[in-house]
């Protein structure tokens, strides 16, 4: 079977896309109730090899309700007339969830203020309530 490249370092087996057509709702006259032009593409996370463990962890954050409770995502595409063309945009989408899933999160190393930003700060904020203090209307005796 085939091998689909995602990205340089995942590609999967073309066999583990399950594909089906279905009849979509919306424009495109008689042949909307006769043709099954859209398509619900299945696929395995929880079999699938090609993925390792974080991408797969990744990509069930990404893909939320999509995912079923045994761990298959299915993607539905019915914005094109043709089974052709909603065929490519599910699979696109499955793509760039994958491309996206891949990308480790960059994770941010916390930094502290320094003493001389503290201070400035602590003295911008006294120099503002000065101006504010002088606004106010005088105490009544």
């Amino acid at each position: 079977m085939a091998r689909i490249r995602i990205t340089p370092q995942i590609e999967i087996d073309e066999a583990e896309l399950e594909e089906s057509f279905i009849q979509a709702g919306g424009p495109g006259g008689q042949n909307v109730n006769k043709l099954a032009t859209a398509v619900q593409l299945k696929f395995d996370l929880e079999k699938t090899e090609a993925l390792t463990h974080a991408v797969k962890t990744r990509l069930k954050g990404l893909v939320g309700r999509r995912l079923s409770s045994t761990g298959v995502l299915t993607i539905t595409a019915r914005e094109f007339r043709t089974q052709s063309l909603n065929r490519e945009a599910a699979r696109e989408r499955l793509f760039n969830f994958i491309k996206e899933a891949a990308v480790p999160p960059r994770f941010r190393v916390k930094t502290r203020p320094s003493k001389t930003q503290k201070k400035k700060r602590l003295d911008d904020k006294g120099k503002r309530g000065s101006i504010k203090a002088m606004r106010r209307s005088p105490p009544s005796e």
